[in-house]
Formats: structure tokens, C-alpha cells, sequence
């Protein structure tokens, strides 16, 4: 399906030259299609005229910018792959995930300068500065690309959290990014009307996909960020500037806390969230606001949408991620197509991703022999065809011979009044050989007495389940994609 797909900005500039694509923050400029589309040429010339050939890997080190993807556009116009980097790690983590995929060279912005050129000298990068160069090639190209693009050619690379281990480099492809486009455009009604904006970090897939490629694609206007500042972000939900947006729960929580956060006519907007489960305190909190904030679900490996829960079912299926959308085949594994059950979530269909950069180890053992995605998620689909992400397998732990799953039983804790958010772990226990250890994060002006959580869990969950200690935290260590980062958790739990 797809053999090829159309070059993004040369179309975009085809058919709308002088609408609006991208609102640069910083500057206060504001690019057209025509203007992305002509930089984009500018910047494929000069990297191919300084040797630079399809296929190379090309690393990015910055913030949010609309430079970001001029760049984007410019590799998939010449086959070269972009490698964005996170600018919250070092050096030595970086090089650590560059090196494997073999990188030629180096863009960076002034902020990050020092730990390019510490990279570009270990890694033997070539590095270009986006203020200084960028700016040149942009200027006046000469060469114009507007050829179809091999849709299964590998465009950009997304580097996995790490969590589990070594990062791996998973493949992204430009029929990747067409599907996802028609997989949240079609869920979210999204047109050439709608305003967003561009502000989850760029190394991430969401950053990236939701919803700044997909409303590029629709001939939407995205205002570009440097990162997420929740006072400028709702200034420009206040003025009207924004139809929709796309976050992660911890977006949604800093916004619960702001005392301006009624200012906002929130009935105005359609948002989405992904990257964990946006806890049922928010979801109503939101709702009663008149927004009807919807749980999705997706991964860097499928482009990324698979789920989103529709407007009408938002209040009454809470904690569900939708049904899969148009592009995407799911199952759960065991279970009969189309009946109630829970199983691992596999996934097959044109978004998703053809495997890991040089590692085809990691590329078999993530799909099963017949050719779908084991996404290592444990699912549940009701009698409706709701979605429901149980937990990771990885997650489960088996306490008295019982298996408990973390998700479980951090939805009943975020039921209590005083509790923002929770996040439990296995830790190893003499008796029952794993025990819960629970981690809460308290809602503002609350208090709790640890001692007093587990008798009120025990009243709604059964024994083996109720965590067996109980540890409030002023913050959690997070992903980028907001989800926590429950080895970190587990380090604290041992350093106690």
C-alpha cells in the first residue's frame, strides 16, 4: 500500500502558496507553505552539496523551532535521515544512542552548542549551526524537489526511552506520517481551519505527529514553541489562537494547578492526550469545564495513533482509549476477533514502523511470525469494542503466586480525594516474594497519612493487590512522552 507519497511540502505549497503553515513564537514570524517548502529546497542542496548522500543519518540537536522542520522536509525531499536528539541528556548518553546508527553529521542550535561540538569531536560529526547556517542555505536555492517519495524509505529516526534497556533507533517512514495524518485526522475532525500548536519535545514521536504533521498535511497553522510554558500556552488558548492541541497528563495536571486556569473557555477547544492515561480526577476536572479531554493510545513503532476515544463515549467509558482507527488492524492475543477478553495488543497495518535502524535482532523479536506488532501491552476489550491498556507485561508482578498489574490498582488510588497521581511497583518480599510499593502525588492543599491509604484501598481491592507500603513524592521522574519512569522509582524504593 503507498509505493510512493507525495513530497509534503512541495504539495502543501502546490495547493495553498500563501496560507500559513507555521507561526514562529520567537520571532514572530509567520511561514507560509510556499516559504517552508522553498527553505526545505535550500536546505536539501546544501547538505547534498556538502557530500552528503541518501541515506546518511543526520542528527539534530535543539528546541522546538521551525527550523526543526525545514530540516525534517529537506531529508525526506533527498533520502538523507534525520536523527533528532534529547537536549535533556548528556553527551555521554547521547553518544551512547548516535553511535549504533552511524551519523555523518551534526545540526544544532546556540543552546546546545556545547554538547554538539563534544558529540561532533567524539562521534567525528560534521556540524552545522542552524542560526548561522541555515539561514545561507535557505537564501536563494537553485535546485527545486518536488519527486514522489518511496514511502517505505527510512525518513527520520526516533530513538526508544530507554527505560528497558539500550535505546533503539525505530524507522520512520513518510507513509508512516501519511497514515497517522488520516488515523488522528479523520478521529479528531481535523481541516485546513484548525490552529494548534507545536510544543511536546521534537525528539518524541508526539512532538513530531500530534499535531503538528498532521494539521502541516490538512493545511492547518501550528505555532511553534520553544517548550512546553504553561502561562504562554494558555495565553494562546485564551486568545483564541489555538482549536486544537494534543497532550500528556502531566500538561493537564500543570494546567489544574494554575489559579487563572478558569480564564480559559475550554468548551472552545478539542484536545487529546497520550503518552499514559490521563487519571480520572483530571478527566472530570476538565469535564466540568466542558472539555471532554480524550485518552488515546499509540506508540513511536506505529506512527503513532492506534486509539483515541470519541467525544460521545469520553464521560462514560473512563480510563478507555477508543477503538483502533481507519488505518490500523488490532488484536489481542487469545482472544477471538471481536470478543470481550484481554491478551497482549498487536498491531499491523501501513503506519506501522518496518522495524529498528541495523538491529534486526530487536526487529524480529518485536513482531510475531505472522507479521504483527507485539506491542508488549496487555489489553482489554469490552463487550462495546473499547479499549482498555491494562498495563505493560513487563509491569506485572506476582505477589503470592497472584499476578497483579500496577495499572489496576494506580486507577483505584487516583479515586482518592487527596491523591493527584500514583504510580506502583513490584519490589521483592520474603514472604510473598513481590509486594506493591505505592508512589503518590498529592493534590494541592491535601495531606495524607500513608497509614491510612492502605485500609482504604483494602475496601476495593482485594488483599494480594493492596500495596504494602506507601510513599508520597513531590514529583516523578518522567519520559519524555510523560509517562513515569518506574526503574527510577525502583532505585528510590531501595535507596529508602
Amino acid at each position: 500500500m503507498f509505493d510512493t507519497v507525495p513530497d509534503m511540502a512541495f504539495k502543501r505549497a502546490e495547493l495553498a502558496p500563501d496560507a500559513i503553515a507555521f507561526r514562529d513564537s520567537t520571532s514572530a514570524r509567520d511561514w507560509t507553505f510556499a516559504e517552508v517548502n522553498r527553505a526545505a529546497d535550500g536546505i536539501a542542496e546544501a547538505l547534498l552539496a556538502a557530500g552528503h548522500a541518501e541515506g546518511d543519518r543526520i542528527a539534530i540537536l535543539c528546541h522546538n523551532r521551525v527550523e526543526f522542520f525545514l530540516t525534517l522536509f529537506a531529508c525526506q525531499k533527498t533520502g538523507l535521515i534525520l536523527c533528532p536528539l534529547n537536549w535533556r541528556q548528556p553527551a555521554a548518553e547521547l553518544a551512547g544512542a548516535l553511535a549504533p546508527v552511524g551519523a555523518q553529521a551534526i545540526l544544532f542550535d546556540a543552546g546546545h552548542a556545547e554538547t554538539a561540538q563534544e558529540l561532533a569531536s567524539q562521534l567525528s560529526l560534521t556540524a552545522y549551526s542552524i542560526e548561522r547556517d541555515l539561514p545561507r542555505w535557505t537564501n536563494s536555492p537553485s535546485r527545486r524537489f518536488h519527486a514522489p517519495v518511496p514511502a517505505p524509505r527510512p525518513w527520520y529516526l526516533l530513538f526508544t526511552s530507554g527505560t528497558t534497556g539500550l535505546p533503539k533507533a525505530v524507522i520512520q517512514t513518510a507513509r508512516m506520517a501519511w497514515v497517522n495524518a488520516i488515523n488522528i485526522g479523520q478521529a479528531i475532525g481535523l481541516t485546513g481551519a484548525d490552529r494548534s500548536v507545536n510544543f511536546l519535545p521534537l525528539f518524541h514521536t508526539a512532538g513530531i505527529n500530534l499535531y503538528t504533521l498532521p494539521v502541516f498535511l490538512n493545511g492547518g497553522v501550528s505555532t511553534i514553541l520553544p517548550k512546553f510554558e504553561p502561562e504562554t500556552l494558555l495565553q494562546l488558548i485564551r486568545r483564541g489562537e489555538i482549536t486544537q492541541f494534543f497532550g500528556v497528563p502531566a500538561i493537564y495536571q500543570a494546567f489544574s494547578l494554575m489559579p487563572d486556569i478558569d480564564t480559559v473557555d475550554w468548551t472552545a477547544l478539542r484536545c487529546g492526550c497520550g503518552g499514559a492515561p490521563l487519571s480520572e480526577p483530571l478527566i472530570r476536572f476538565f469535564a466540568d469545564r466542558g472539555l471532554n479531554v480524550l485518552n488515546g493510545m499509540g506508540m513511536t513503532e506505529t506512527g503513532p495513533t492506534v486509539f483515541l476515544m470519541d467525544e460521545h463515549h469520553a464521560s462514560k467509558k473512563i480510563g478507555s482509549v477508543g477503538k483502533a482507527q481507519v488505518m490500523t488492524d488490532v488484536r489481542l492475543d487469545g482472544v477471538p476477533q471481536g470478543e470481550a477478553g484481554t491478551g497482549e495488543l498487536q498491531l499491523r497495518g501501513p503506519g506501522i514502523t518496518p522495524g529498528y535502524f541495523r538491529n534486526p535482532e530487536a526487529t524480529e523479536k518485536t513482531f510475531t511470525p505472522d507479521g504483527w506488532l507485539a506491542s508488549g501491552d496487555i489489553a482489554r476489550r469490552d463487550a462495546d469494542g473499547y479499549y482498555y491498556i491494562v498495563d505493560r507485561i513487563k509491569d506485572m508482578y506476582i505477589s503470592g503466586g497472584e499476578n497483579v498489574y500496577p495499572a489496576e490498582v494506580e486507577r483505584v488510588l487516583n479515586e482518592h480525594p487527596a491523591i493527584q497521581e500514583s504510580a506502583v511497583i513490584g519490589v521483592s518480599d520474603q514472604k510473598w516474594g513481590e509486594v506493591g510499593a505505592a508512589f503518590v502525588l498529592l493534590r494541592p492543599g491535601h495531606q495524607l497519612d500513608p497509614d491510612t491509604l492502605r485500609p482504604w484501598a483494602r475496601e476495593r481491592l482485594a488483599g494480594y493487590k493492596v500495596p504494602a507500603s506507601v510513599h508520597v513524592v513531590d514529583d516523578f521522574p518522567r519520559t519524555a512522552a510523560g509517562k513515569v519512569r518506574k526503574p527510577d522509582l525502583k532505585r528510590m524504593f531501595q535507596d529508602a
